[in-house]
């Protein structure tokens, strides 16, 4: 077994591009897959300077990985471009399934002009319209293997991950967003994405099989967020001015969203979101996150995630206390 799944536990935003990026390096991972679309950022240090990506995965900063967008990606050409002057990635190290879709022009102004931010805090990246678009099955013309730009980088991912799998050669596949937002599968819908945001989801839109499976790996975070706006509900939801008196803190610790620009929301802890995570995909492998966000948290770092472990009922493998960090417990 070849594939190594990282998915979100929660709402987004729980670290998943260091996590991808980790076990790149960890597994040694000749393919690292991005599933979805540009509304959703993931951040990695690459010679401590942050790097934010919406469409690559982080673990294509790493020489001689090769990054692949299946065909369950959207994608934003102008994003996609900027990303691969700032990775420096060459041509050979990018593959795009001839099925994958573009989120042309039109797409990202029909969503700023709709009500979808003020309905259910959409960040409006024209990712949503794209996926109507497939599934309305009205042109064939959104689809990458039609877009001349790309033409250089077309492949049949599908195949060519089969065959990474007949060597045995590591495979990352890097979800985006989190469980609590599947459109499938949430308890708040319409407060979701528009797509399946499940381990199996992201499997499903790269063509492998379940059997190719070894690890899945949920992240989850500390405090959990969600989008700025009427993004739906948020248990034990606080304000950033409390979690800073807690700290004893005066400088900034707000969080930002780097598609939206937009402040979150922050909650504590919810034991609920996880559980449920937990009971759908099945993880072998937990990363807990953002635990800088806890008073003296080094010196309460085992009873803190002992009380974690005990309310998800399942073992927390690593844990993360900086943006570019991450230790085993």
């Amino acid at each position: 077994m070849s594939v190594t799944i990282i998915f979100g536990g929660q709402y987004g935003d729980e670290g998943k591009g260091k996590v991808a990026h980790y076990f790149t390096v960890k597994e040694n991972a000749k393919y690292c897959v991005r599933v979805g679309g540009p509304n959703s950022d993931h951040s990695v240090y690459n010679n401590n300077k942050k790097i934010l990506f919406h469409t690559l995965p982080t673990g294509i900063i790493e020489k001689g990985t090769i990054a692949v967008l299946p065909a369950g990606s959207y994608i934003d050409l102008d994003i996609l471009k900027h990303e691969i002057e700032v990775s420096g990635i060459s041509k050979d190290r990018l593959l795009i399934d001839e099925n994958a879709v573009i989120i042309c022009n039109e797409y990202k102004v029909m969503a700023k002009e709709s009500d979808s931010f003020e309905r259910i805090g959409s960040i409006n990246s024209g990712t949503g319209i794209a996926v109507a678009s497939r599934l309305a099955r009205l042109s064939k013309k959104i689809l990458a293997k039609h877009c001349a730009e790309l033409k250089e980088y077309i492949s049949d991912t599908k195949r060519v991950l089969r065959m990474a799998c007949l060597k045995n050669e590591k495979i990352i596949i890097e979800g985006t967003q989190g469980y609590g937002l599947s459109v499938l599968h949430s308890k708040e819908y319409p407060y979701t994405t528009s797509r399946d945001t499940s381990a199996s989801g992201f499997l499903s839109e790269t063509g492998l099989s379940p059997f190719d499976v070894e690890n899945i790996v949920m992240v989850i975070r500390a405090f959990p967020i969600r989008v700025s706006g009427n993004s739906g509900p948020l248990k034990n939801e606080i304000s950033w001015d409390i979690l800073k008196k807690e700290l004893g803190c005066t400088e900034s610790i707000e969080e930002y969203g780097a598609c939206g620009k937009r402040l979150h929301r922050i909650a504590r802890f919810d034991e609920d979101v996880v559980k449920r995570s937990i009971e759908c995909n099945r993880p072998n492998i937990i990363v807990l996150n953002h635990l800088d966000l806890f008073p003296n948290y080094k010196t309460n770092l085992n009873s803190i995630i002992n009380e974690l472990e005990d309310k998800i009922g399942q073992k927390i493998d690593y844990y993360g206390d900086a943006p570019n960090k991450l230790l085993k417990t």
